[in-house]
């Protein structure tokens, strides 16, 4: 399903808890889990090779990430997916996530084949993901949590509350 800019907008204030930071109210991480790992083994499959995973994240609201390797992207560049604690949100970045502003730009630039993207999305839709494109992460955090106090003086933004460690 395509989502627009303002529903996603919607979405990323909509999950926002103003207490719990590295997960919401309710979180299952059994079942989060379970879901990475289908990810992960649907994109070994689709690219036929073996994806790396992190999933030793700790105080974060980032949950896991998997990495397609480059040499089974057709550009060359590997293809990274940012799986947040927070309503099965999921980001896809060329390369690594801040690389390029979105994914329309590493297509363009050639670290992105189109093809590629295409079917990681699809695997994303298919296992209810929610894509949030990188560019909407960017913009400074405006939610209810005490977000500012884990970053003093630092930026603040959309990534942080979803896709980042706290």
């Amino acid at each position: 399903m395509a989502y627009s800019e303002v529903e996603l907008e919607v979405l990323l204030h909509r999950l926002d808890d103003p207490v719990l930071m590295e997960r919401p109210p309710g979180y299952d991480h059994a079942a989060t889990r379970a879901l990475f790992e289908r990810l992960v083994a649907r994109l070994e499959e689709d690219f036929g090779t073996r994806c790396t995973a992190d999933r030793q994240v700790q105080d974060a609201s980032l949950h896991a990430r998997v990495e397609v390797p480059a040499q089974a992207a057709a550009c060359g560049e590997r293809i990274t997916v940012s799986v947040s604690n927070f309503g099965s949100m999921a980001v896809v970045a060329a390369e690594n996530p801040g690389v390029y502003s979105d994914n329309e730009e590493a297509v363009q630039a050639g670290a992105l084949a189109a093809d590629d993207l295409r079917r990681v999305e699809r695997a994303i839709a298919d296992l209810g993901y929610v894509p949030i494109p990188e560019r909407l992460l960017t913009r400074p955090y405006d939610g209810p949590s005490p977000l500012a106090r884990y970053r003093p003086g630092g930026r603040v933004d959309w990534w942080v509350r979803y896709f980042d460690y706290l």
